[in-house]
């Protein structure tokens, strides 16, 4: 597969094998035109919690709007309070948790009114924890059969992984076992400055 250029979905805090494209691709297309999904990573992440998986799902705004970039989230909960506290619960006891925490709690800190913009916010974070500062375009309208490679339905959050990574060590994987590709915030609470490296390594099973 031609990892030059692709073209990704816009997700919240993603998974790891989404960075794992993101980082390894020449050229960045990020999908703004798409109509919006239900049931996927663009407004949910999943984290490695004290009863297992746990998915932290943003609420949007139903008032009819259905493409990507005017996708809006819902202020009726206060969602971002709930999923901070979710993840500081989550991750409190890891082994990098409190190095980064400064910088994961800005996610959260403005309320942004489109969920594209603070999905876009929260992959910003994650690169300068990386100190990667890939750049990326957004693209100019929907297209169908993209030149790049579409990865737009390969992340799915309904059935397994389609990528290939190891074993590493999790908060609670002594009680309940490795979760395979979790939001790429499981990896970096608890693999730290080693996470860029580990990403290098994930594999697409064809």
């Amino acid at each position: 597969m031609n990892m030059k250029n692709v073209l990704l979905p816009v997700f919240y805090l993603p998974p790891i094998s989404w960075f794992s494209v993101f980082l390894e691709a020449e050229n960045r297309m990020l999908e703004q035109f798409e109509n919006f999904p239900k049931q996927t990573y663009r407004n949910r992440a999943n984290i490695y919690g004290a009863n297992g998986k746990l998915s932290l799902i943003i609420p949007i705004n139903h008032n009819g709007k259905r493409v990507m970039k005017d996708i809006e989230v819902s202020e009726s909960e206060d969602w971002r309070k709930l999923h901070w506290k979710s993840i500081k619960t989550a991750y409190q006891s890891s082994p990098y948790f409190e190095f980064y925490e400064d910088k994961f709690i800005r996610i959260f800190e403005e309320k942004e009114k489109y969920l594209l913009d603070f999905n876009l916010k929260s992959i910003e974070v994650i690169q300068q924890i990386f100190k990667t500062e890939k750049a990326y375009s957004l693209n100019e309208e929907y297209i169908k059969n993209p030149e790049e490679t579409d990865f737009r339905e390969k992340f799915s959050a309904k059935s397994p992984s389609e990528f290939e990574m190891e074993e590493y060590y999790q908060t609670f994987s002594d009680k309940l076992g490795f979760v395979k590709d979790l939001s790429v915030l499981d990896l970096i609470c608890n693999k730290g400055p080693e996470s860029l490296t580990y990403l290098k390594n994930i594999k697409q099973l064809y």
